[in-house]
């Protein structure tokens, strides 16, 4: 996934701090087509006059997932006009980031904020600040507040989030390993997930197992924390072939750690095409690799499209139009969320739309 060559969650411990929060709903629907009006407790101003200015606080600049959502935004502000994004460098810091956030609300340069969250829990409590200065601020990739399976806005000042139900979308990865496993017994598996510590990656690896352990034949071997480098994951996978030498699947919910594995992998003689191997955010190589037949599949992110419908979202906020609270951000492309050999074929454009 997304989004990341270090790491994109990165999570410190801000459960206090966030049990502090008043929490309140800024809309009560949990779909696409659901919206509200941005008012004042929003942070927008209907009949704003002037360039609609928007700091975009990157979870990290050079990042290229993140970059890709700078793109998005940017390109969506040309096609709306008279809007300016600036980008901040979060540095895959959650103090960094947290303390831009708070900067920006008290500044008064900014009309409006689009965020990448390295710390999706901790960074709610600089929230209040942005809805204080009637701020609106968009969240994107992940939900902002402590619930990480809750897209609607859980703290005042949120006013949309352009994300996806990862939990979803990791049970149907591992569903398609319970497809592919069907028959065979045992069926090794081994895992890759970035962090076990990030709460994004606890919850997949969660939805992972639970979905596996409910299959007799499926046995998951190994688990290995990939820290989204291609280097690291090299690393854990040849661990991993050392006491495994003999995989049926490879489950990583990234792909640089995916890219990664495949290395050791093919290091090791393995033939990628006579095994299941996948990986998570659909990044130019990933869509290659899949294409290739190498991988057998890859769930997809579309960080431009993110990019696009979170500054729409900010803009409305700011003029005080009307705000789709949550945006799924799995429906924002032209493929499926889960694209294989067959699908990318029926799709021959399609190349991802971020690279690493």
């Amino acid at each position: 996934m997304p989004v990341p060559g270090t790491p994109l969650l990165r999570i410190r411990a801000a459960a206090v701090a966030a049990a502090a929060l008043t929490l309140s709903l800024s809309a009560c629907s949990s779909d696409v087509t659901a919206s509200q009006e941005a008012g004042p407790s929003a942070g927008g101003q209907a009949g704003h006059t002037g360039p609609v200015r928007i700091a975009l606080l990157a979870s990290s600049s050079q990042n290229g997932f993140n970059k890709a959502v700078y793109d998005g935004a940017v390109a969506e502000a040309k096609q709306l006009g008279d809007v300016e994004v600036t980008i901040f460098d979060g540095k895959f810091d959650s103090q960094t980031q947290f303390n831009q956030l708070q900067n920006v609300a008290s500044q008064n340069k900014f009309d409006g904020i689009v965020i990448v969250p390295n710390d999706n829990v901790g960074i709610a409590a600089a929230v209040p600040a942005a809805a204080q200065a009637k701020i609106p601020v968009v969240t994107v990739l992940f939900p902002i507040g402590p619930d990480l399976t809750k897209l609607t806005p859980q703290v005042p000042g949120i006013v949309s989030t352009v994300a996806s139900d990862a939990e979803a979308d990791a049970k149907a990865q591992a569903e398609d390993v319970v497809k592919y496993c069907e028959g065979k017994s045992p069926c090794k598996v081994a895992l890759l997930i970035g962090q076990l510590q990030f709460p994004f990656d606890n919850l997949r690896y969660k939805a992972y197992r639970s979905v596996l352990d409910q299959h007799a034949n499926i046995k998951v071997v190994a688990t290995g924390q990939g820290n989204y480098d291609r280097d690291t994951s090299l690393k854990a996978m040849q661990n991993i072939l050392q006491a495994n030498p003999k995989l049926d699947v490879v489950l990583s919910n990234a792909d640089q750690q995916t890219t990664g594995a495949q290395i050791a992998l093919e290091s090791a003689g393995v033939d990628l095409s006579k095994m299941y191997v996948s990986g998570g955010g659909g990044n130019t190589e990933a869509i290659k690799q899949v294409r290739a037949g190498k991988w057998a599949a890859d769930l997809v992110n579309f960080p431009v499209s993110m990019g696009k419908v979170a500054l729409e979202q900010v803009v409305n906020a700011v003029k005080g139009k009307p705000v789709t609270a949550v945006v799924d951000a799995d429906k924002l492309g032209d493929v499926p969320l889960i694209v294989n050999k067959e699908i990318l074929d029926q799709h021959p454009d399609f190349t991802g739309e971020w690279s690493d």
